[in-house]
């Protein structure tokens, strides 16, 4: 078996799944993991598959097959070890919309040498206050020799300089 990174995107509609988990399944492939989501009326997402060796060229030319259905990519996943057990945190973000907040924090959290195993955002509307709120939810893996005092502090920082709550757990 191999594994295959699939990045599926295409317009919003029923049975998008579906049609992509049948194709895998024919192909005597596995589906392992996956993050999908529809945001303003498109489909996206990214999709980790394992295959048998033999038969990646007939998954290939099946989900080519979708043009015009989907646009999907087909990407060979790492080979390499998994990586060593490291600690994981859990960053919250609220604050008033604006751009930039996302480059802020991922340029701290590169700097920390921090790798972003997850990220969740959105905007809302201010219930009372008007405007937009921005949100966060960001999960890092944090190497063993990372300084926690210097990423909180780094993190203190960014949050006065974007005017934002940032809650790290």
């Amino acid at each position: 078996m191999t594994t295959l990174i699939l990045t599926v995107v295409g317009s919003d509609r029923p049975g998008l799944v579906a049609t992509v988990a049948h194709i895998v399944d024919e192909h005597g492939g596995n589906w392992e993991n996956s993050r999908l989501a529809e945001l303003e009326g498109t489909f996206a997402g990214v999709i980790q598959v394992s295959v048998p060796v033999e038969r990646v060229e007939e998954l290939r030319a099946s989900l080519d097959g979708l043009d015009g259905l989907l646009t999907i990519a087909v990407h060979a996943g790492s080979e390499s070890a998994p990586a060593e057990a490291a600690q994981e945190l859990t960053i919250q973000v609220l604050g008033n919309d604006r751009p930039g907040i996302v480059r802020e924090i991922s340029a701290v959290l590169n700097s920390d040498a921090l790798s972003i195993e997850s990220m969740t955002t959105a905007t809302r509307d201010a219930a009372m206050a008007g405007g937009r709120l921005f949100e966060a939810s960001i999960v890092a893996r944090v190497p063993a020799d990372a300084d926690p005092e210097t990423l909180r502090a780094d993190l203190e920082r960014i949050a006065n300089d974007l005017q934002v709550d940032i809650t790290v757990g």
